[in-house]
């Protein structure tokens, strides 16, 4: 991916304190940091919910992986519903 600078450009904050960044950030996360009073360093990011966070370590996301592999070659079948349902519900 390049980074193309484009020039500096004069933003309005509108009166319910919000100024535009354009479409093409619609929808997007971003980061707002305050360096000093009147200077806010804006990045975008991607946010990971605490309750999602064991997805991205590193043995999470390895099982992960490996399991939807094995999902991938071994197409669900309907061979023997009945017998693994029976097991289910304690029936042999």
């Amino acid at each position: 991916m390049t980074f193309v600078a484009t020039p500096a450009s004069v933003k309005v904050i509108g009166a319910n304190g919000q100024i535009s960044l354009g479409k093409q950030f619609a929808g997007r996360q971003v980061l707002v940091e305050e360096q000093e009073p009147g200077v806010w360093l804006v990045r975008t990011a991607t946010v990971i919910p605490d309750n999602e966070r064991w997805l991205h370590q590193p043995q999470s996301a390895s099982n992960l992986q490996d399991a939807l592999a094995w999902a991938q070659n071994h197409p669900p079948a309907d061979d023997n519903v009945d017998v693994e349902l029976g097991k289910l519900h304690g029936q042999e």
